[in-house]
């Protein structure tokens, strides 16, 4: 028997809505793998390569890009890119685990154009006040950068209705099983399944 596919879970919303934060508590879940995403821009200083992000240069982005080595990519505010390497996929189905997938619209999009079987959670924050409290309590953006954040935030939003569920984050722990069991829940699907339920039926001379 081939390796079953993975399931691919996406979660995807502004910046500042607290996506990674609901990864890390999908990730808690027994069976999950993060992909990790390549980008060209430079690391934060509270980030290391290859935990959220692997840093590579534009012209180690463009190489990949031409070898079709990317699931998702995308440039942001007209300067870095962002890709999900397709091997993830690979990785996950040899391991026997679910992978997450914290991306943007513009990657979520695409993804699910190529895989439409993978669940997208859309993560929003309570309002617009909220945001740019928690964009400005990051301490990393300048007043220009979080004026394009909150425009951008505000046109991303009109994407909602394009995700299969949406979680509203403003309360981190509801939030946080909010999306662990739309995780389990999509786990549960019939068609995920279908293989070891004629099995089953099997035994019952079905």
């Amino acid at each position: 028997m081939s390796a079953r596919e993975p399931l691919v879970l996406i979660v995807s919303g502004p910046s500042g809505s607290g996506k990674s934060t609901l990864v890390e508590k999908i990730l808690e879940l027994a069976g999950t793998m993060l992909s990790i995403s390549c980008t060209t821009r430079e690391p934060r200083k509270t980030e290391s390569d290859g935990k959220w992000y692997n840093f590579v240069s534009e012209a180690e982005f463009k190489a990949m890009v031409e070898r079709g080595e990317f699931l998702e990519y995308a440039q942001v505010f007209g300067k870095n890119w962002y890709g999900t390497p397709k091997r993830w996929l690979g990785e996950a189905r040899a391991a026997g685990k679910d992978l997450v997938l914290e991306i943007d619209v513009q990657g979520a999009h695409q993804v699910k154009a190529k895989l439409p079987g993978a669940v997208s959670m859309f993560v929003l924050p309570p309002s617009r006040a909220d945001l740019e409290q928690r964009i400005r309590r990051r301490g990393q953006d300048s007043e220009d950068e979080i004026k394009r954040r909150l425009e951008r935030a505000g046109k991303e939003m009109l994407s909602y209705s394009s995700y299969d569920f949406a979680i509203i984050n403003d309360d981190v722990e509801r939030a946080g099983k909010e999306a662990q069991a739309i995780a389990l829940g999509s786990r549960c699907r019939v068609t995920r399944n279908e293989d070891r339920i004629r099995e089953i039926l099997k035994s019952f001379g079905g």
